[in-house]
């Protein structure tokens, strides 16, 4: 994973995977470099194959910690950020919701997605008939694959509803794709993931958590549970990651949940090179203001007490004597510091607990659902919950989730969009807000490549 030259060399004999991936076409390999057949005959390449995508990952679309993630979009979309650069760009689209389908952020998420999505594809069918990798690797590499192909997916229902679920690098198959219906997805995810359960290793390769694990996809599975209510299945699916009492820990120090060797972690993206740290620090930290981008919303930070250990540990103001600005603090190096001390954490154990939670009060079981809020709550300084109905605890649940999860991979955006809160919470304090931006508009480029992706989501 730390070898970024080998990462380099296996991916530009995997040429195909990174050219034309736009539009689904075919191109020929040099005659000098290696043919996707010969990458997955040796395992240091194949491994090298894998480990790029989450470079990718990382790099670009959806879950990069850069401004063109949608950690920053989607929390400047909802009501997490406020922005204060330049109008007409991007990032001011979104916070204004003023998305056109011809933006080029659009754009760059989606076929981004895609790319990635397409490299996973490449893994599977590369591995599936690959004759000198042993059944392990086989199993291991298949498995990141999935997991990988369905976190993708999953990510991309949410911002844009009907979607097309890829299953392969066909091209022909790709370039002509329908949207599926949004359970018709959630139910293709779901498989992936219960295949990549059964195929991963229950511990990880390494000590740096970045090569997903069994738990991984089954925390990942209990969050498409929960989205879906199945609340039964979501609760099972958080017990059996939080029952891994050897691997995961719930951390005792608060300051200690972003760092790079947190066991409360479960899935991370390790930094491009050693000593450099997230993308994260360097989009949300600012040092004077007024801030050069984004920074906390008013309406976030008044929705934690003085005392919550959140607001003093994971946010930082700044003045200048006059006027007072809050930044995301929870990664804290936005600088090279020799040694990385911060990798960007995509699933940890506070989301498994809260799931747990929210499930559980679904379900009656307000005894269990109320330990598992405490969880996060405690840890935060707070005391015990002291909400007596189902309601009152799920209400809990969801603050608490707004509270835990901000600026991290569009999780407010998210839980108002799956509670129906989106309308109530963002059209008092969004003048452009209307119901159907719940949907971000699909790239026009694709639509007029692929006309089989219509129609436009509505009002775009």
């Amino acid at each position: 994973m730390k070898n970024s030259k080998l990462i380099f060399i296996a991916w530009n004999m995997l040429l195909f995977l990174t050219v034309g991936c736009d539009s689904f076409t075919e191109v020929d390999l040099p005659s000098s470099q290696l043919t996707a057949k010969d990458v997955f005959e040796d395992k240091t390449t194949a491994n090298a194959a894998m480990v790029d995508i989450y470079t990718k990952i990382r790099d670009h679309g959806l879950l990069t910690g850069y401004p063109s993630g949608i950690s920053s979009e989607l929390g400047l979309y909802a009501d997490e950020l406020m922005f204060y650069g330049i109008s007409g760009s991007g990032q001011s689209n979104f916070y204004t919701n003023s998305l056109l389908a011809s933006d080029t952020e659009i754009a760059e998420l989606w076929n981004s997605s895609y790319n990635q999505i397409y490299a996973a594809n490449a893994v599977i069918e590369g591995v599936a008939i690959s004759k000198a990798l042993a059944t392990d690797d086989k199993n291991q590499l298949t498995g990141e694959a999935l997991f990988t192909r369905a976190l993708i997916h999953f990510y991309l229902v949410n911002a844009f509803g009907d979607i097309p679920y890829m299953l392969t690098t066909d091209y022909q198959q790709n370039k002509v794709a329908h949207r599926l219906p949004e359970n018709e997805v959630y139910s293709q995810i779901k498989a992936d993931l219960e295949q990549a359960s059964a195929l991963l290793p229950e511990e990880y390769i390494g000590q740096e958590r970045v090569r997903p694990n069994k738990w991984a996809a089954q925390a990942l599975l209990a969050r498409v549970y929960l989205y879906k209510q199945q609340w039964d299945e979501a609760s099972n699916a958080a017990s059996r990651v939080l029952n891994q009492t050897g691997l995961y820990v719930w951390p005792s120090d608060i300051g200690t949940v972003f760092g790079k060797g947190s066991q409360s972690t479960i899935w991370q993206l390790m930094p491009a090179i050693e000593g450099a740290n997230t993308y994260e620090a360097g989009t949300f930290i600012f040092v004077e203001g007024p801030p050069p981008s984004v920074a906390i919303s008013d309406q976030l930070i008044a929705a934690f007490s003085d005392v919550d250990l959140r607001k003093t540990n994971w946010i930082k103001a700044v003045t200048n004597n006059t006027d007072i600005w809050y930044h995301a603090y929870k990664y804290k190096e936005a600088s090279n510091t020799g040694t990385s001390m911060e990798y960007s954490i995509v699933l940890r154990m506070a989301e498994q607990y809260l799931i747990r939670a929210e499930a559980r009060a679904h379900q009656g079981d307000l005894i269990g659902a109320k330990e598992d809020l405490n969880k996060t709550r405690n840890l935060a300084g707070l005391p015990d919950s002291g909400a007596a109905t189902a309601a009152d605890i799920i209400t809990e649940v969801l603050q608490e989730r707004r509270l835990e999860f901000f600026t991290e991979f569009g999780n407010r955006f998210f839980d108002l969009k799956r509670t129906g809160g989106l309308d109530a919470a963002l059209s008092p304090i969004k003048p452009q807000w209307e119901s159907t931006d719940r949907l971000l508009p699909l790239p026009e480029s694709e639509l007029l490549l692929n006309p089989n992706l219509a129609p436009q989501n509505a009002n775009y």
